[in-house]
């Protein structure tokens, strides 16, 4: 991912290295995906020369354009980065609480996009080169500064034109989306929003998006659910899921659940709760490689090199705040790809499924083969990473029972 803070002024050269000169601002289609239409060039002739994107070969330390690169005009429904989104534009999140665009995030696979806006400190520092040094200074006193992130899929779209951009209140679109898809956009906004856009939808509809949630958004969600509701909520989802997320909850909600559902939804659900109960905790592996949150990716693989050797692999790095607690999870390969001065958490993935020691090894198995993992990290009830249960173990437990 590129921050807009980091591609502001950066030399603009073509293929054999001739001069252009800087990028000024970026042109992004106005619609769902927010594509990246055109970036618009400082030159010695032109202050605001515009040129397709798709001249555009690469973006490294500065910007490649092709040999032969178009001059091209802005056309309907494309507005500039900076004069439609970026500080002097306000979104409208709550109608009464307003919040500046500090910096607007840039996805560039598989193809450049706006990915969102931050709307925190973070954003704000980055102008200024600030953001290594601010979270040095912060974290001598035990403050981690996090990005505050606005997904684009958040963003009233058709609200940008007429001079502010305020959070999206339709939800018909999104009843038009994969389940899957949506669950994977639900999942990077909040639990609050994740209960909102649900109550929107038929029970049907809601149901489909339930059973793709991550099983953590899953439990949350039912937690925070009046029972009832809960329960009609519950009836509309595979009896996989649902016992999986009972034997999450609360024991008091989980059994009053079961009462609330139709006979033969609670026969299903009370067969797949009786089938192996046994917990993970005897195949939970200790070898797994932490490091602190705050690591650059150059820091992790200076650990890698130091402590690999007691490894019998490495493939994933987990990552622990201050009370060791367990925040993210990256590939090892993904680490090595970073530029090496990149702070955990522009690359780490911060959505992660766990298991606890209590954990039943059918859930572990459902959640190993759902999410296509290979390892599987186990927590204490703070959240505190005690180890890691591998597929090949589970499957082994499994043949047993």
């Amino acid at each position: 991912m590129l921050y807009f803070s980091e591609l502001l002024n950066r030399k603009v050269v073509t293929e054999d290295n001739v001069y252009v000169g800087k990028l000024v601002d970026l042109i992004f289609k106005l619609s769902e995906t927010a594509e990246i239409a055109k970036a618009v060039v400082k030159t010695k002739l032109d202050p605001k020369t515009i040129v397709d994107i798709a001249d555009v070969v690469k973006i490294n330390g500065s910007i490649t354009l092709k040999k032969n690169y178009h001059a091209k005009e802005l056309e309907e429904n494309e507005l500039y980065l900076s004069k439609n989104l970026l500080d002097s534009q306000i979104i409208d999140i709550s109608g009464d609480k307003m919040v500046r665009v500090n910096d607007v995030a840039i996805q560039n696979q598989p193809y450049l996009y706006i990915a969102g806006v931050d709307i925190g400190l973070i954003g704000f520092l980055r102008w200024f080169g600030l953001e290594d040094l601010a979270n040095k200074i912060f974290n001598q006193y035990g403050i981690k500064l996090r990005s505050q992130f606005l997904s684009w899929g958040d963003i009233q779209t058709l609200e940008l034109s007429r001079g502010h951009v305020k959070i999206k209140t339709e939800q018909l679109k999104l009843q038009k989306i994969r389940p899957e898809d949506l669950a994977d956009y639900l999942e990077q906004t909040n639990m609050d929003n994740i209960g909102h856009v649900l109550r929107t939808f038929t029970l049907e509809h809601a149901g489909e998006v339930l059973n793709n949630l991550n099983l953590n958004y899953q439990v949350e969600f039912f937690k925070r659910t009046e029972l009832k509701e809960a329960a009609r909520f519950m009836s509309h989802m595979e009896p996989e899921e649902a016992a999986d997320i009972l034997v999450a909850l609360p024991k008091k909600k989980h059994e009053e659940m079961l009462e609330l559902l139709n006979e033969p939804i609670r026969k299903q659900i009370k067969h797949l709760l009786s089938i192996s109960v046994s917990p993970v905790g005897d195949i939970v592996s200790t070898e797994f490689l932490s490091v602190d949150s705050n690591s650059t990716a150059k820091e992790v693989i200076k650990l890698v090199k130091d402590v690999g050797s007691d490894f019998g692999e490495i493939l994933y790095v987990y990552f622990l705040n201050t009370e060791k607690q367990l925040v993210g999870v990256s590939s090892l390969r993904s680490v090595i790809l970073q530029n090496p001065e990149s702070p955990a958490y522009k690359f780490m993935r911060p959505q992660i499924e766990v298991a606890s020691l209590s954990t039943p090894v059918s859930v572990v198995w459902r959640k190993l083969l759902k999410y296509k993992y290979y390892v599987l990290p186990v927590v204490d009830k703070n959240r505190q990473m005690i180890g890691l249960v591998k597929l090949d173990d589970v499957s082994e437990l499994i043949n047993k029972i």
